[in-house]
């Protein structure tokens, strides 16, 4: 019981822990961002960093997957919301 308890306790842990790292380069390739989009260069679609400024104070990231989702500017995205909202806080820091 207290093994259970104790690995329990651990996985919870790594949940809380694992948010900020789910929201990485990583995840952004699985899901083919990184295709179109660099951290710091213009690709095929502007880059984070000009994503970050576009967005400045006004980044609504819900609209935001809202839209990729909808594919409105942009090709619709399949990944899911709580990839893409990781996603989209990452590229916009």
């Amino acid at each position: 019981m207290k093994k259970s308890l104790i690995t329990l306790a651990l996985a919870a842990a790594g949940l809380v822990l694992a948010g900020p790292a789910l929201a990485s380069e990583d995840l952004a390739k699985a899901n083919g961002c990184q295709t179109c989009h660099d951290a710091n260069k213009k690709k095929m679609a502007p880059s984070n960093k000009d994503l970050a400024a576009k967005h400045k104070g006004k980044a609504d990231v819900d609209a935001i997957v809202a839209s990729l989702k909808a594919g409105k500017g942009h090709p619709a995205v399949k990944g899911s919301d709580a990839d893409l909202k990781a996603i989209v806080g990452w590229m916009l820091k």
